[in-house]
């Protein structure tokens, strides 16, 4: 017997695109729908009518939408959030949407057609996908970034911590401090930025636009700290917006012969598992991840149970942890 994921694979789209499309959904072009529609009628494919039928209710399922379960950030907040959730009699489905607007509007379609009980998101910043779950009146609670157009919200205070670390990094006697953040225009990524930038003026440092906006990866961070290394006078200390990151900018001061904290001042966001292993160790942004998974559901629980009060923001504080990658030597 046919599957929705063999009506898919022959259509050449996924399998949330199969659904929408048998379902009738509006949202799909009519010549994908055309192309899926075909493509079941020669596998012989037909929906599960009686199954669907089952699921006229809500599920006690949770949907947690976040960037990629490999950065331990996002790990430790998916950790939180299911323990709340397993707790309270929920489960939690996870899906990476990797930044990507489009495969988090299908992780929320399947949710959507799933019936979940809620949704914890940390969001792309599209407003396509806040308007969806408004127009279901599914409940939803952002987590690290806000959800445009406001809703239930848990944010670190990611702006007082790199003015914070940005201090720390002065203090220690560096005074070409460069900053790693990520794309322009994600809110993480600006506050991180403005952050940095207030932490310069405290401190009476100039801005000598030692800034590069790359994607939270590592491989981005190779290329932007490579960029940054290359001027003719290089920033003497680094900033850098989160832990994947910070892989990048060490493994190319490492290329370039340069060592942490003797030649280059590092400073990251995220107390990865392995940030001590180092030599030196890294001094880091401890973001309180888990927590924020935590608080997160029970915000949505409380959406799910019936609280119709005014939409929460909560923000959670971040604390510097300073190691050997920041002690001039």
């Amino acid at each position: 017997m046919a599957t929705i994921s063999d009506v898919a694979a022959r259509a050449g789209v996924s399998t949330a695109t199969v659904s929408r499309a048998l379902n009738g959904k509006s949202t799909v072009d009519p010549a994908l729908a055309a192309r899926v529609v075909a493509a079941a009628d020669e596998l012989g494919y037909r929906p599960n009518g009686p199954a669907r039928n089952l699921r006229k209710q809500e599920t006690a399922v949770l949907a947690l939408i976040i960037s990629d379960v490999e950065n331990p950030f996002f790990t430790a907040i998916s950790r939180g959030v299911e323990d709340v959730a397993h707790a309270a009699g929920y489960s939690v489905v996870l899906c990476n949407s990797d930044d990507d607007p489009a495969k988090e509007r299908e992780y929320l379609d399947v949710a959507l057609q799933e019936r979940v009980a809620g949704v914890l998101l940390s969001p792309t910043g599209r407003e396509e996908s806040a308007a969806l779950l408004r127009a279901h009146a599914v409940p939803v609670v952002a987590l690290d970034r806000p959800l445009p157009g406001g809703g239930d919200t848990v944010l670190v205070d990611s702006g007082g911590a790199a003015r914070s670390a940005t201090l720390h990094l002065a203090d220690q006697g560096y005074r070409r401090i460069g900053c790693l953040t990520g794309p322009s225009g994600m809110p993480t990524a600006d506050a991180r930025l403005a952050g940095y930038r207030d932490g310069l003026r405290t401190a009476g440092l100039a801005d000598a636009g030692l800034v590069r906006h790359t994607e939270f990866r590592a491989a981005g961070a190779r290329r932007a700290a490579r960029q940054l290394m290359d001027r003719p006078e290089p920033p003497d200390a680094l900033l850098v917006a989160n832990n994947a990151m910070a892989v990048g900018v060490l493994e190319t001061l490492g290329e370039l012969g340069l060592r942490p904290g003797r030649d280059v001042g590092v400073i990251a966001f995220d107390d990865a598992p392995w940030a001590t292993l180092l030599d030196p160790p890294l001094s880091v942004v401890a973001q309180p991840a888990y927590d924020m998974g935590a608080l997160g559901a029970q915000l949505l629980l409380r959406r799910i149970g019936g609280d119709v009060g005014e939409p929460a923001t909560r923000t959670l504080s971040a604390h510097l942890v300073a190691r050997g990658s920041t002690a001039r030597r």
